[in-house]
This record gives C-alpha cells, structure tokens and sequence, in this order.
C-alpha cells in the first residue's frame, strides 16, 4: 500500500492532519475528512479529500483562498453546464488556456492568481456567447 505524502501548511509551515469534517464544520459537517493545519484554528488552512479516501481535493487553503476557489468553480463550471462542451472538454480547455500539464488541471490546487485568470478567462467566454453568468461572479 502507497503512504500517504506528509502535507504541509503553506501559510505557517506545520503539519496537517487528517480529521473528520465535525472538527472544522460541527454537525453541520459537509466533508466527511479534512486534511486540517494542526496549527488551527489559529491558522484557518484546510482542504478536504475525495470521499471514501485519504486523497486531498487540493492544496491546503485558507479561508480567502477557499472562497475564491469555490466562486472559479461557479464560473467554470458554467462553461460546461450551458453546454458550450462537455465536462471533459471543459477540462481539457481549461488547462490548454492556462497552459498548464493535464493533470494540473485541478482548481482545489489554484493560487489566486490562478483562480482571477481563469474566472476572467470563462466570463470572457460566457458573455461573448451571452450566457448569464453565476450569481455573485
């Protein structure tokens, strides 16, 4: 069996740790596990991982990052929901436009500076084909 990678906090440099989502969210838990800084909640960096595995969804993130990476995906995901392509061609252009590796391809993994790009890239495409964009984009 593969060991898992140590993660580590890109804000302070520690650790993280793999807890329930119940430690971040409480009962209102909507991640069944969080890869969480052990420096939280002072440090308010987490990332939560693919259900029934121990695999992150991204980077660590905090709660700026997170809300940006959310909004990216809102526009994004726009893009292939107004059926301009599929979901796989979605992804596919979305790393051929950021000139990015395929498997880089992944917003949970997105610096802000990425997030901005493609959200100005997708707006770009959904009002040149008068598509509405997401509320709050």
């Amino acid at each position: 069996m593969k060991k898992q990678k140590t993660i580590k906090c890109p804000y302070c440099g520690a650790h993280a740790v793999l807890q329930k989502g119940t430690y971040v969210y409480g009962d209102k838990s909507k991640e069944e596990y969080l890869y969480v800084c052990s420096n939280y909640p002072q440090c308010d960096s987490y990332v939560g991982v693919h259900a029934g595995t121990k695999k992150p969804k991204g980077t660590l993130a905090n709660a700026e990052l997170r809300n940006k990476r959310i909004k990216t995906h809102k526009v994004f995901d726009q893009v292939w929901k107004s059926n301009l392509m599929t979901k796989k061609e979605a992804y596919r252009w979305m790393t051929y436009v950021m000139g990015l590796p395929f498997e880089m391809g992944h917003i949970g993994s997105f610096s802000e500076y990425r997030c901005d790009e493609l959200m100005r890239i997708c707006k770009d495409v959904l009002i040149k084909n008068n598509i509405e964009l997401p509320v709050g984009a």
